[in-house]
């Protein structure tokens, strides 16, 4: 599979040596993760080949490979690509692949055969302009009947709109709400935009190739990312967040409040 030449240094090459220790290693890192893993799993068994795009430092890529799944695996950050390697040598798993490609490069994939499934977590669409031309391209290289399962930012999060109107970070606290996409910065002299989608967009732009299954929602109780220290000051109320988070995750009213959403997409039709 190609590796297409970079034409500047990809935003999250900043935070590639940091990224496991700041969220992977996390208390919250690790709740959010986990219950992605609850999807992933329900999925993809032995045997079966799956794509990953935005893999970062492969994590989650390795977790399938320790079952038994063929992994291959790509992100735009070859730093990120150069951590997933290093954290599959440590391992000792040869179930995966990891190689250098933006999301929106896909469509240049020669695979010897379709893949079973494909695997996004942790909000990679969401910093796709355009996610049409993906949806079209994984079409193309998922079987018919195979699942993509995405992690995606929910729209409404409840506890970011709290967390930031407590700190009197109105536009913060609102931003999930700009539909012409916000401005991220990674580190200094590093940003991306990301935009933020309902799950109506979601289904519309996977169409007419698949059809939506189900979808769960990640972090209701448990809350994002950047509040660790309310993971690690109020350590019982933390745990009782991690305990009743999936549940609330699955409720038809409350999922819609989660910081995270795990969308499972079924490929319909013929290959194309």
């Amino acid at each position: 599979m190609p590796t297409p030449a970079q034409s500047s240094v990809p935003p999250f090459d900043a935070i590639a040596s940091v990224y496991d220790d700041v969220f992977s290693n996390s208390r919250i890192g690790l709740i959010q993760r986990k219950a992605v893993w609850v999807e992933l799993d329900r999925h993809f068994n032995s045997g079966q080949s799956i794509l990953e795009i935005n893999c970062g430092t492969g994590i989650d890529a390795l977790h399938l490979a320790s079952r038994g799944v063929h992994v291959e695996a790509c992100d735009s950050s070859p730093e990120m690509i150069a951590r997933a390697r290093e954290n599959a040598d440590v391992c000792g798993l040869s179930r995966t692949r990891f190689w250098s490609m933006p999301i929106e490069q896909i469509d240049t994939l020669d695979a010897a055969r379709p893949f079973d499934g494909v695997v996004s977590n942790f909000s990679g669409l969401n910093c796709v302009q355009r996610l049409q031309p993906v949806t079209r391209s994984l079409a193309r290289l998922v079987k018919p009947g195979g699942r993509v399962v995405v992690c995606v930012f929910g729209v409404f999060c409840l506890w970011e709109i709290l967390w930031y109107l407590a700190a009197g970070k109105f536009e913060k606290a609102l931003r999930r709400f700009n539909r012409q996409g916000v401005r991220a910065v990674l580190a200094p002299g590093s940003s991306v935009t990301v935009h933020y989608r309902s799950i109506r967009d979601y289904r519309a732009a996977f169409a007419p190739y698949f059809q939506l299954e189900r979808w769960r929602g990640i972090g209701v109780a448990v809350p994002p990312s950047y509040a660790e220290s309310f993971a690690a000051n109020f350590k019982r109320l933390f745990r009782l967040a991690a305990a009743v988070d999936p549940a609330l995750g699955r409720c038809l009213v409350l999922r819609s409040l989660a910081d995270h959403v795990v969308l499972t997409f079924r490929r319909s039709g013929e290959l194309l």
